[in-house]
C-alpha cells in the first residue's frame, strides 16, 4: 500500500468531505422543510391532499436515487434550455434529487411518528382549548419530530452514504476525489479506502450529535 498517495492528495480528499458535508446537509435542511407538509398532506383525509403525497412519497422511494439523479441532470436539459440557469450547474442538479429523495423518506418517518404519539397527548391539548392549528404546533409536531429521531438518524446516515452517487456526475465529493485519485495514480485500494474512511469519519460525528440529540430530547420518556 503507497500511502504517499494519500498524503499527496490529502487537500483534495478534505475539500471533497467539504463538499460532501455541505451538500448533504443543505439536502437534509431542505429535505425536512418539504417533509413536514408532506407528512400533514400524507396524513389528510382530503383526497386532493392525500393523493398527491402518497404519490409523490410512492415515487421517490421507489425509485434509485441514482435513476433519479440521471433524470434531473439528463432529463431537465430536454425542457429548459436558457443558458446560464442553475439546472446546468451539477452541484444543483445533485441537491435538487437529494432534497426530492429525502424529503419522501423523512415525510414517512414523521407520519409515522405522528401516528404513533399518544391519543391522550392530543386529547389534554383540546380539553386546554386549543384550536386544531395549536395542537399541531405546541403537542403533534413537536412531539412526533422529537420521537422520530431515532428512526431519522437512519435516514440521514443513508443520505450520506447515497451521496456517492454525486461524483458520478463531475463533482468532487469524497467520492468524486477517490476516482480522480485512481484515475491518476491507479490505485484504488489507496483511493478508494481513503474515501471510505472519510465517509466513516463524517458518520460517526453524526451518530455522535444524534446521541446527544436523542439524550436531551427523548430522555422524558424514560421517566
Amino acid at each position: 500500500m503507497d500511502f504517499s498517495v494519500i498524503i499527496e492528495n490529502l487537500p483534495l480528499y478534505l475539500q471533497g468531505m467539504w463538499t460532501t458535508a455541505w451538500l448533504v446537509g443543505a439536502s437534509l435542511v431542505l429535505g425536512i422543510v418539504v417533509a413536514i407538509p408532506l407528512a400533514l398532506c400524507r396524513n389528510s383525509h382530503l383526497p386532493l391532499l392525500r393523493w398527491p403525497a402518497w404519490t409523490y412519497i410512492y415515487y421517490f422511494r421507489g425509485t434509485p436515487l441514482l435513476i433519479q439523479l440521471y433524470l434531473i441532470y439528463y432529463g431537465m436539459n430536454q425542457f429548459v434550455k436558457v443558458e446560464g440557469t442553475w439546472w446546468e450547474d451539477a452541484w444543483f442538479c445533485a441537491l435538487v434529487s437529494f432534497v426530492l429523495n429525502t424529503s419522501a423518506y423523512t415525510a414517512e418517518i414523521i407520519r409515522g411518528a405522528i401516528n404513533g404519539l399518544p391519543a391522550g397527548e392530543v386529547e389534554a391539548g383540546r380539553a386546554f382549548g386549543m384550536s386544531t392549528f395549536k395542537v399541531y404546533q405546541r403537542i403533534i409536531l413537536p412531539g412526533a419530530l422529537r420521537r422520530a429521531l431515532p428512526a431519522y438518524s437512519n435516514e440521514v446516515i443513508f443520505m450520506l452514504h447515497g451521496s456517492a452517487v454525486a461524483g458520478i456526475i463531475t463533482i468532487m465529493d469524497l467520492t468524486g476525489a477517490a476516482r480522480l485519485v485512481n484515475a491518476r495514480y491507479y490505485a484504488p485500494f489507496e483511493a478508494f479506502l481513503t474515501a471510505g474512511i472519510g465517509y466513516m469519519c463524517l458518520s460517526f460525528t453524526l451518530i455522535g450529535c444524534f446521541k446527544l440529540a436523542e439524550k436531551k430530547y427523548l430522555s422524558y420518556l424514560n421517566v
